[in-house]
C-alpha cells in the first residue's frame, strides 16, 4: 500500500498533469478579493532540491485599441471592428470604449454595434469618458464580471505564459492607494516571466495630451516586477516607444516598451512634442494592435483599417 506522502505526491502530479494539458486553464480573472491560481499547486512541492521546469503553453494574441465608439463626427468604430472579425485571440479595449460619456446609450449607440459583438472575449478597462457618467456605472453594467470586481475597474488573468494586469487609471493611482497595493500583491504573487499591464492615460505621449505623470508610481512597480509591456490609449494615435524607466530613461536590460494606441475609432490628433525614446508615431490611422505573447518572447504589428495609414510591427524578448 502506498504512503500518505506518496499519494500526496501522486495527487500534485495529477494537477500539474491536468493543468498542462488545459491549454485555457491559465485564463482565469482573478480580483483584488482572489487567490491568484499561480499560488496552487507548487510544483517545487514535489521534492526538496528538485526544479521542475516551466510548462510551455502555445503563443497567445492579444488585440487592442482605445478610443473606440465614436459613432459621429467622423468616428469609425465599424471599420476597426471589422478587423476583429479577422483576428482570434483575447480582445482590450482600452478606454473611451463610447463616446461622449460612457452612458448606457453611448454603449448601446455607439460600441455594441461595432466592438460589442466581440464582447464576450474583451477585457476592458475604463477612460476618462467613461467616468463622465457617475462612477463609470454603465461601463461596469455593460462588461460584467470581464471588467473585473464591479465599480474597481482593476484585475488580472493570465494568458499562455503570461500575466495580464487590468488597470484603472482613472481612480487613486499612487503606489500606496488600494489599487497600487493590490498591484504590488498581484506582481509578488505572479510566477509568470513574461508580464504585460494596460490602462487609459498614457505614462509617456507625443500626443496633444502628452506625459501623465500621475501613472509614474504604477510605471515604477512594473518596472521592479521586471514586467515587460505597457498598453495605453487617450492620446488618438499610434506611438511606439523604446525599453524605458519610469522617468523616461533609456533602460534597454530592464525597461518597459509601451504603446500608445488611441486608434480604436476616434478621429485622429496630431503629434504635438516628440519624447525621447518614441521609435514609432503614426496619425491619420485607425487600427489594432496584434500583439502574439509566447513564451519568453513576443511580437507585435499594427494592423492599419484598409486604406487609413501604414503599419508597424518588430518582436522582441522577456527580460
Amino acid at each position: 500500500m502506498a504512503t500518505g506522502q506518496t499519494l500526496r505526491r501522486a495527487e500534485t502530479w495529477a494537477v500539474v498533469v491536468l493543468s498542462a494539458l488545459c491549454l485555457q486553464c491559465g485564463s482565469t480573472t482573478t480580483g483584488p478579493s482572489a487567490v491568484p491560481s499561480a499560488q496552487l499547486a507548487p510544483m517545487a512541492a514535489l521534492s526538496p532540491g528538485v526544479t521542475t521546469p516551466a510548462v510551455v503553453l502555445p503563443p497567445e494574441v492579444l488585440v487592442s485599441a482605445g478610443d473606440i465608439g465614436l459613432c459621429t463626427g467622423g468616428g469609425n468604430p465599424q471599420a476597426t471592428a471589422r478587423l476583429l472579425d479577422a483576428i482570434d485571440g483575447t480582445v482590450v479595449a482600452l478606454g473611451d470604449n463610447a463616446y461622449m460619456s460612457g452612458t448606457a446609450e453611448d454603449y448601446r449607440n455607439c460600441y455594441d454595434p461595432t466592438w460589442g459583438r466581440h464582447k464576450s472575449r474583451t477585457r476592458p478597462v475604463p477612460g476618462n469618458h467613461e467616468y463622465e457618467t457617475a462612477g463609470g456605472a454603465p461601463y461596469f453594467d455593460y462588461f460584467g464580471m470581464n471588467a473585473g470586481p464591479p465599480g474597481l475597474g482593476y484585475y488580472s488573468f493570465d494568458l499562455g505564459n503570461w500575466h495580464v494586469i487590468a488597470l484603472n487609471s482613472n481612480i487613486a493611482v499612487g503606489a500606496g492607494s488600494a489599487q497600487g497595493r493590490w498591484l504590488r500583491a498581484d506582481l509578488a504573487a505572479s510566477q509568470a516571466q513574461c508580464t504585460i499591464a494596460y490602462w487609459h492615460f498614457p505614462r509617456f505621449s507625443s500626443g496633444r495630451h502628452g506625459d501623465q505623470p500621475q501613472m509614474r508610481d504604477f510605471w515604477s512597480l512594473l518596472y521592479d516586477a521586471g514586467a515587460e509591456i505597457v498598453l495605453s490609449g487617450h492620446d488618438h494615435d499610434y506611438e511606439r516607444f523604446g525599453l524605458q524607466d519610469a522617468d523616461g530613461g533609456a533602460d534597454p536590460v530592464r525597461g518597459l516598451r509601451q504603446f500608445v494606441v488611441g486608434t480604436g475609432g476616434a478621429v485622429p490628433t496630431p503629434f504635438i512634442d516628440v519624447r525621447p525614446n518614441s521609435e514609432a508615431r503614426i496619425t491619420n490611422t485607425l487600427g489594432v494592435l496584434k500583439l502574439t505573447l509566447g513564451a519568453g518572447r513576443y511580437s507585435w504589428e499594427l494592423v492599419p483599417v484598409p486604406g487609413s495609414g501604414s503599419g508597424d510591427a518588430g518582436s522582441a524578448t522577456c527580460h
